[in-house]
């Protein structure tokens, strides 16, 4: 679970970089709360900034992450935040795995 967690992170992050360029304030929150891992980040920016098409990508993105986070028993979600920016986010049951 906690290679999953740091790749939620990871990917988010990588987004921002390559899709909200612009974004001026990221967060990143891991809580614990009744049995429940939850890891998101949030950021401002307001997409449609790319990266060059030569920019590296070497991942399957949000549909690996999906896969990865519903393989051990979580729930993924990814989408547009309520008044700007995005947000990944994935929910855990601890000690289920």
């Amino acid at each position: 679970m906690q290679a999953a967690a740091f790749r939620v992170v990871q990917e988010a992050l990588t987004n921002v970089r390559r899709h909200a360029a612009d974004a001026a304030h990221i967060e990143v929150r891991l809580s614990d709360d009744a049995g429940r891992l939850e890891v998101s980040v949030a950021d401002d920016g307001r997409g449609g900034v790319q990266l060059p098409a030569a920019a590296p990508g070497c991942g399957f993105g949000l549909v690996g992450l999906k896969e990865r986070v519903t393989a051990l028993g979580g729930e993924p979600h990814a989408g547009p935040r309520g008044g700007g920016g995005w947000e990944v986010r994935a929910v855990f049951p601890v000690g289920k795995v």
